[in-house]
């Protein structure tokens, strides 16, 4: 019942985020999105004898800087979030779009906050024996738990038919190769285990560009990707079932990218800046020219979050 948290906020040019891992997972995002994470997560638990782990300390305050600077960064001990939304912690929590979520007051969205919560060194220790996708998982089931004890949020989930967007082939097929072990990427980030390193990469760069490196990875975590990047569930019908590698180069469009810079995240009651200049392909165009694939428009079931109760937190 989690999913792998998310990092928006204030980038600096050619940062990379790492993206790592979305690997093994069966359909991952191929909506209904929170039931195949709960799938996954009931998988995982079941594969793991640790005891769930929470946080020693917790602090949210309200923000009231007005700036429109957002952070939100993960430590090994913790997390720390700056000018947030508590509408954004809960996408966070568990993994979901700005349309997967309904039924809070207007404040959930508009209201900012600073958040601070550690874990003890033991409970730290006990994170780190992880594996990557299992330490996601307890990560969201520690917001999760410190949503409900501070928050008191109570939600329930339905299905609604809702616009998605398909993942297909194109008539001329996929322009990317399937990923083989030991394979060296031509910027020698596989390595030369005779495994390879696998995972996905983004990289921005001047002018909105976008650079995403995919290597040894299912369709399905394109699909995912795609998700956060677009606002609308993307569900992965190209039937290809390798894993595989490839690099897509787009500019970012202001208005769609949630993953950095969602609709909360603009100046509160002020309109959002102008997108910048570029003369780079959209996104999807970008899939349709460089991998053989494009973004049909449909609606579909997509799972979502109906918040029943939610108070403002208190500070301790």
């Amino acid at each position: 019942m989690s999913e792998a948290v998310s990092h928006q906020g204030s980038l600096g040019k050619r940062q990379v985020l790492s993206m790592v891992r979305f690997a093994a997972i069966a359909a991952p995002i191929t909506f209904g999105i929170l039931h195949a994470t709960q799938t996954r997560a009931q998988d995982l638990a079941q594969s793991t004898s640790q005891n769930a782990l929470a946080y020693e300390v917790a602090s949210i305050k309200p923000n009231k800087s007005g700036q429109n600077n957002v952070s939100m960064r993960i430590a090994p001990d913790g997390l720390s979030g700056t000018n947030v939304t508590l509408h954004m912690l809960m996408k966070n929590a568990y993994g979901v779009e700005d349309n997967q979520i309904e039924g809070a007051p207007s404040w959930f969205t508009s209201e900012r906050y600073d958040i601070e919560a550690k874990m003890d060194s033991a409970a730290a220790d006990e994170l780190r024996k992880l594996n990557e996708e299992e330490r996601k998982l307890q990560r969201q089931r520690m917001l999760q738990a410190l949503l409900a004890d501070r928050l008191k949020l109570a939600m329930h989930r339905e299905t609604k038919e809702l616009p998605t967007y398909a993942l297909v082939v194109t008539k001329n097929g996929p322009k990317f190769k399937e990923a083989k072990p030991g394979d060296t990427d031509p910027n020698g980030s596989k390595g030369t285990d005779g495994r390879g390193r696998q995972g996905i990469w983004m990289q921005m760069g001047g002018g909105g560009m976008m650079e995403l490196t995919v290597q040894g990875q299912p369709m399905a975590s394109l699909a995912r990707l795609l998700t956060g990047q677009l606002h609308r569930t993307v569900v992965d019908n190209t039937g290809l079932k390798g894993n595989y590698d490839f690099k897509l180069q787009w500019t970012r469009d202001e208005s769609q990218s949630a993953m950095f810079k969602g609709p909360e995240l603009g100046p509160p009651g002020g309109a959002s800046p102008a997108p910048p200049e570029s003369s780079g392909p959209s996104i999807f165009t970008a899939i349709q020219e460089q991998l053989g694939l494009k973004l049909e428009s449909q609606k579909g079931p997509v799972e979502i979050l109906v918040v029943d109760h939610v108070e403002r937190p208190s500070e301790n």
